[in-house]
């Protein structure tokens, strides 16, 4: 008996099975074999039942046909702006303003954002119809006459004469007892806030200047900021004062083994205050409407926490990492108060805006020497117009330089 060669009998077997398999049907979704070689494959639709030459038309994946889509975008150079509700449009010559800022970066904008800040930007994006744009020398703007009115008043502050500096009293304080109400609640005269937890009241200067000198008698008082601020009327000015805190957030093992194994990932958290005030001054110069805003971060404390530290070897060794502990707060309101008195703000009892650190305090467990909730107030008085520079020269050699220190 000859033996055949084993590998012959495998060869047949993989040819066969190979015909075998060119005999089944195809099952695959969405796929229709074509009888004929030399036809076209035939595609049909996931759940379809007719097959589709390959040849022929796209199709949407619930079987119906994909249409072209049609050309949405007409050019119509004769076209003109529609007036159905007595739209006008309107040029204003912002110069006045914009030439007294020759060193900001796009002055315009400040008067852009009060207008929105005054009608809102729902109507510019809604019917009716309307337009504003801004460059440095002209504002456009296609609107109602309602619309116009309030554009026209806030361009008239800004370039009516009190576009000019204005120095502003920017006070902001903390108290670690909210007592200091008792005695001075008669002379405050309360302000609609829609902040929740925030108040607001109007005092006298004369009954301003008391209250902030019997705040400064009191052991928990803390001013956190420089008291006087020279600001353009419209512009925006912020305080900040923020310090970095490093922390041990986790372990990075190396990629190559060496004693020890890992590294340490640190990681920065910033605390502190920073503060926003874009105070816009009446035409008359008889009251100011500002936007106030104001953010605080403070970091309570950094929890110590023990993990396995990545590293060869049968001994198991634990590093500490730490998670930060943060109370943070916000405050964004506007306000509008005469030019004769002082705007007082309570912002409620708060993380504590600038906590003093402890000496020698380790990266865990508590991190300040002071509480690190208070009660933040914020006093705000426009004090006029900032001195014409060259004048304060003059002035500053004859008499010493000018004081904005003020009342308080």
């Amino acid at each position: 008996m000859v033996e055949r060669p084993r590998c012959s009998v495998i060869s047949r077997m993989i040819v066969v099975a190979s015909l075998a398999v060119g005999t089944v049907p195809v099952r695959a979704q969405g796929f229709s074999p074509a009888t004929d070689e030399n036809a076209p494959l035939r595609w049909r639709a996931a759940g379809g039942h007719s097959p589709v030459p390959g040849d022929g038309q796209a199709i949407a994946s619930s079987g119906g046909h994909v249409r072209p889509v049609a050309n949405f975008a007409t050019d119509r150079p004769d076209f003109q702006l529609p007036n159905h509700q007595g739209q006008v449009w309107r040029e204003y010559d912002i110069r006045a303003y914009t030439q007294n800022a020759p060193n900001e970066d796009k002055p315009e904008q400040a008067i852009v954002d009060w207008i929105l800040r005054e009608t809102g930007t729902e109507m510019w994006f809604s019917e009716p119809i309307g337009m504003l744009n801004a460059s440095r020398g002209k504002l456009l703007v296609y609107h109602t006459p309602e619309v116009q009115r309030l554009v026209h008043d806030i361009v008239a502050r800004f370039v009516a004469g009190q576009s000019v500096q204005h120095v502003f009293g920017v006070r902001l304080v903390t108290l670690v007892n909210p007592n200091w109400r008792t005695g001075v609640y008669a002379n405050l005269q309360p302000v609609d806030v829609q902040t929740p937890g925030v108040q607001a009241w109007l005092i006298s200067r004369e009954h301003a200047a008391v209250l902030l000198d019997a705040l400064r008698q009191r052991t928990d008082y803390r001013e956190h900021n420089t008291p006087n601020l020279v600001i353009r009327s419209g512009q925006t000015h912020e305080i900040s004062r923020t310090r970095p805190l490093a922390y041990v957030r986790g372990l990075l093992p190396r990629n190559v083994p060496t004693v020890g194994g890992y590294d340490l990932d640190m990681g920065q958290v910033e605390e502190g205050f920073t503060m926003k005030l874009s105070p816009l001054v009446s035409a008359d110069g008889k009251y100011v409407d500002s936007v106030v805003r104001l953010e605080t971060s403070h970091i309570e404390k950094l929890s110590p926490v023990w993990v396995e530290s990545p590293v060869a070897g049968p001994s198991r060794q634990t590093t500490q990492i730490q998670v930060p502990q943060m109370l943070t707060w916000r405050l964004h309101e506007r306000f509008r108060w005469p030019t004769d008195q002082v705007l007082l703000i309570s912002c409620g009892i708060v993380a504590n805006p600038g906590p003093e650190r402890k000496a020698g305090t380790g990266l865990g467990g508590g991190l300040f020497a002071g509480p690190s909730r208070a009660e933040a107030l914020l006093m705000l008085e426009a004090k006029g117009r900032a001195p014409d520079p060259l004048a304060v020269k003059e002035s500053s050699v004859r008499t010493g330089a000018i004081n904005y220190r003020g009342r308080y």
